[in-house]
């Protein structure tokens, strides 16, 4: 048995909306829709899920595309959908929107790296600029009543670090809790994440502070809370294909004990599950939802002989009936061979 990490999971208070438990999911581009978050949910032990980010600009102007993407209910509180964007004005009128439909929290994105984001003064790329980006996160704050949270990495280059100094000024014009990503934009998901900066914000600012970046286990998990001191830890990567890791890293952080992995048979169930939840709520056809669904269901590893090639045939599904038609066998196979 493991020793029992020194770690108490107290709930986490953002605005007066309260996280319990204090892990979170990262809002992730093309996989964070509410196929994954109601998966993470059916769990449990995950106390906030996010949307995938959204465009400001795009909300703003009401293209029917990002408008789809509004697949959030209340059945899912609490949630924060994430906003990106440079202009103010367009930033606040964004949030208002995704407020008034039920948004319990609106996240704004300053810690995307990928160009046809950075290149236009949003995500990352605002923490070039502390005044510019703190001018962003002033103007949603005044925009509307929920609670307004922000996620950042340590800074764009080595030249500007301004995960600290923004922190600081995010929290004086009224942001609730700030997520930091532990790498610096330039890096991507390369390298390895600089946890120094998480407690280094954990000790700047008052507000709640979630660390991020390479938080794959439950061990990583509780080195992460003892090493910064961060009242929640948000996994993302970690999460795909795993939706179960929530409940194992809170098993873990409580009793010192690893819960086992789940059986194959468990696995292709759960991918036939996260697919339904995808079909069953989302605002897109049933084609363009399940192309998407592609890139999410082949992270699960269903550890049978021929897996790849299950894999490789998931790749290109068009519809809920081919999903089935690969899987249907596939869990029969395995469910006679446990039998025997």
């Amino acid at each position: 048995m493991l020793a029992t990490p020194q770690i108490q999971l107290r709930p986490m208070e953002i605005g007066g909306v309260v996280i319990d438990t204090p892990l979170t999911l990262a809002p992730m581009a093309g996989q964070t829709n509410a196929g994954l978050r109601r998966m993470v949910r059916h769990f449990g032990d995950c106390g906030l899920v996010c949307t995938e980010l959204l465009s400001s600009e795009a909300i703003s102007r009401r293209v029917p595309r990002s408008y789809a993407m509004f697949d959030w209910k209340p059945d899912e509180n609490p949630f924060a959908v994430q906003l990106f964007g440079a202009d103010t004005g367009v930033m606040a009128d964004a949030a208002q929107m995704v407020e008034q439909d039920g948004a319990a929290m609106v996240d704004i994105n300053m810690g995307c790296w990928v160009p046809k984001i950075a290149k236009g003064g949003a995500g990352a790329a605002l923490l070039r600029d502390v005044v510019t980006a703190t001018r962003v996160v002033d103007a949603v704050v005044k925009a509307v009543k929920v609670p307004v949270t922000v996620k950042i990495r340590a800074g764009w280059d080595e030249n500007t670090r301004t995960a600290v100094e923004f922190a600081r000024a995010a929290e004086s014009v009224g942001v609730k809790a700030i997520a930091v990503h532990a790498r610096l934009a330039v890096q991507g998901f390369t390298g390895e994440p600089d946890w120094n900066v998480i407690r280094q914000v954990k000790e700047a600012v008052s507000v709640p502070v979630i660390g991020n970046g390479d938080v794959v286990t439950p061990q990583d998990a509780a080195r992460m809370f003892n090493e910064t001191g961060c009242d929640g830890v948000m996994i993302g990567r970690g999460a795909l294909g795993r939706p179960w890791v929530f409940k194992q890293v809170a098993h873990y952080l409580r009793t010192g004990e690893m819960l086992p992995e789940p059986t194959p048979i468990e696995r292709m169930e759960m991918t036939l599950m996260h697919a339904r939840l995808t079909l069953d709520h989302t605002r897109f056809r049933e084609a363009v939802a399940v192309r998407e669904l592609r890139g999410q269901l082949t992270k699960y590893h269903f550890g049978v002989p021929g897996a790849a090639a299950l894999r490789e045939k998931l790749v290109h599904i068009n519809t809920m009936a081919d999903l089935e038609a690969i899987l249907l066998p596939a869990l029969d196979a395995q469910r006679e061979w446990e039998a025997k």
